[in-house]
Formats: C-alpha cells, sequence, structure tokens
C-alpha cells in the first residue's frame, strides 16, 4: 500500500491526537494511503526531539519552514496556535500540498479568509478540525434531519460549557490572552459548527460576550469568560447557544436539544455514545425520549468496534478526521469541513462579536 509523508506541526495535546491518528488509521480504516509520520514540528528543538521519540517520528525540528520545505512531508498538519495557521497553510498550499488544520481557522476573519483563497488557488485538500460533530452519534443525529425523521426543524437549542475557568483563583495564562483564546475563539466555533451542519446557514444573530472574572492571579484577563447568542436559520427556525469556560461542574458541555414537527433529538458530548430520540406517534401514555446507545448500526462505529454500546471516545472522532483527510488525498474529492465551512463559522463568530459591541442585531 502507497506510504504518504506527514508532517505534523505542533506535538501538544492535539498534536499527540493527530500523530496518534495517523499510526491508528490504516489498521482501523484498511485505508488505502498509509501515513507515515516524517517529521513534528516545535516551539524548541528539545520539544521537538521529545515528541519524535515519544510519537514515533522519523525527524524533528523547530523550524516550520523546514518542515513545509522537506520534500518526504506530503502532506501537513497544523496543530499549533492560531496565529501560525496563515503563513503555514499559504506556504504549504503554494507548493502544492495538502493540509489539515485544528479550528478555529486562522487567529482572525481576515486569516481565514486568505486561507480560503490559497487554498482554492492551490486546488488541493483542505479540511478544518471541528472532531466533535464526527461521533457516531451526531453523524446519526444529522441523517435523521436529513431524512425528514423528526419533521420540519423550528427549534435549536447548543451550548459548548466547560468549567476550566470556573474557579476565580486560577491563574492566568495564555489563555486569557487574546480573542483567539477566549471563549468565542476557542468554544463557540465548535458549536457553531454543530448548528450549521445539523441545521443549515445562520442569517442573523444577537450577542451578549462577557469577562467574568477580569483579574486572575499573575495577570488581566484581556478576553471573554462565556457568551450567548440568538440566532435565525435560513430555515426559517429559531435558535439559541451559549458557550462557557466557567459552567461550573461542565466537564465536556457540547450538547444540543432541536424540535421539529414529527419529534425532537437531544446529545450530550458527556455522555457522547448514546443519542435521545423522540417521535411524536403511537398512543401520548405511551410517548417519550428513547435513549439509542450508538452500535455497528451506526456511522463509523463498526471499524471501531462490534459491540452495541461498547462506544467509541475522543481518539476515534480524530481518526475518523483522519480516514476523510486521507480519502480526500487520494481521490481529489472535496471534503467536509474543508476551510471554507471554516471560515463560514468564522464569519457567524465575527458577527455575533459586532453584535455584542452594538448591542443590537446583526446580519450574518
Amino acid at each position: 500500500m502507497p506510504q504518504i509523508g506527514i508532517g505534523i506541526l505542533g506535538g501538544g495535546y492535539m498534536g499527540k491526537a493527530h500523530a496518534v491518528a495517523m499510526l491508528a488509521v490504516g489498521a482501523v480504516f484498511n485505508t488505502t494511503l498509509r501515513p507515515k509520520l516524517e517529521m513534528v514540528c516545535a516551539s524548541s528543538g528539545e520539544s521537538a526531539e521529545k515528541y519524535r521519540v515519544a510519537y514515533g517520528f522519523e525527524r524533528a525540528t523547530d523550524q516550520w519552514r523546514i518542515l513545509v520545505n522537506d520534500p518526504k512531508v506530503e502532506a501537513i498538519v497544523i496543530a499549533s496556535p492560531q496565529e501560525t495557521h496563515r503563513a503555514v497553510a499559504e506556504a504549504a498550499f503554494a507548493l502544492g500540498k495538502p493540509v489539515f488544520c485544528e479550528k478555529p481557522l486562522g487567529a482572525s476573519l481576515e486569516d481565514s479568509k486568505a486561507m480560503v483563497a490559497a487554498a482554492q488557488a492551490a486546488g488541493v485538500p483542505n479540511m478544518v478540525g471541528f472532531n466533535y460533530i464526527r461521533t457516531p452519534a451526531s453523524q446519526f443525529a444529522r441523517q435523521l434531519i436529513a431524512a425528514g425523521e423528526i419533521g420540519e426543524i423550528t427549534w435549536f437549542r447548543g451550548e459548548h460549557t466547560e468549567d476550566f475557568y470556573a474557579d476565580p483563583q486560577a491563574p492566568a495564562t495564555w489563555r486569557t490572552t487574546g480573542q483567539a483564546n477566549g471563549t468565542m475563539g476557542d468554544l463557540a466555533p465548535h458549536m457553531v459548527n454543530a448548528a450549521l451542519a445539523l441545521m443549515g446557514p445562520i442569517t442573523r444573530v444577537m450577542a451578549e460576550v462577557e469577562t467574568v472574572h477580569a483579574t486572575r492571579p499573575g495577570g488581566t484577563v484581556t478576553n471573554d469568560d462565556h457568551a450567548q447568542m440568538m440566532c435565525r436559520f435560513a430555515s426559517g427556525a429559531m435558535g439559541q447557544m451559549y458557550f462557557s469556560r466557567i459552567a461550573t461542574g461542565r466537564k465536556m458541555g457540547y450538547a444540543y436539544e432541536i424540535s421539529g414537527t414529527k419529534g425532537g433529538i437531544r446529545f450530550d458530548q458527556e455522555d457522547q455514545n448514546a443519542i435521545w430520540l423522540y417521535r411524536m406517534e403511537g398512543p401520548e401514555a405511551e410517548r417519550g425520549f428513547t435513549k439509542i446507545l450508538t452500535g455497528p448500526a451506526h456511522p463509523d462505529y463498526l471499524p471501531f468496534c462490534q459491540g452495541p454500546g461498547h462506544g467509541t471516545g475522543y481518539q476515534d472522532q480524530i481518526i475518523i478526521e483522519a480516514r476523510d483527510f486521507l480519502h480526500a488525498i487520494e481521490t481529489g474529492e472535496k471534503v467536509w469541513p474543508s476551510f471554507a465551512d471554516g471560515h463560514e463559522v468564522n464569519i457567524v463568530i465575527d458577527a455575533a462579536l459586532r453584535s455584542a459591541r452594538s448591542e443590537k442585531w446583526q446580519d450574518v
């Protein structure tokens, strides 16, 4: 089977996840292309060498241009800070190399627009890492909605809530500086992406964005702690979303609830192997939400496990992404979500921030 040399920028949280995914994807999905971990790039030579040894890369560097320009690096995964995304992607596209970039796409709307233009000019596969929407349960939800199983959609509620900064005494870090690292830059894109995937385009938003703890031990907070947003979808459906890094008790509160004329759907990432489905049928006394455990009958579950209810995990979402990225490289087919889809998320976020400043509804 043909190999493809993979270069990954960043070896931390997401860099490790992508390295593990590239090592596993061939065995899990029997992909035609088999990734080879060619090179890893980190902020220092010491860190890069540590990641090389830990994950099994052939080589390491602390200069991203060395990685991008290396002829043995045939596809690139960007898992480094947002402010690095644009320059790396543009350089890779100029060489005709496919690029997978972690969300959010770039550090600004201007960045993501330029990255989309570069991707389109190059005509090579490009993909953004919105992994949570790829669970078997959420893929099944998309199928149910597309098939009209719950009728015409009338309402959407979504949240991405965590509590890693719920404690006011948690010290200031890089996460408390810069808009790209705040809740609207870090957490909100995941749920906005889910809303677009499940519901379709958003046309108008009304938002409030707030910094609750303006100072923390060690520094001043310059970005937001939580935000709420009302929205209207192109379909006419009404929606609302909430994003927070101070939602006490919430660890992975990526959750949504959808109402339709024939039923409803509920999902919570903290119970990612189950989906709740309501069908408006049968005697009223027997109606109610039914908990459906994911299994081999659901999208992308069987390659991981043959047992219903045994479940998939976080790392499996990244492996599914790797499969789709490799398939796009092999076939030349478009892959979802592309850079253009990532830019659409950024457009919605930008409209929400404009709304918060103006205290008015804003068109997307």
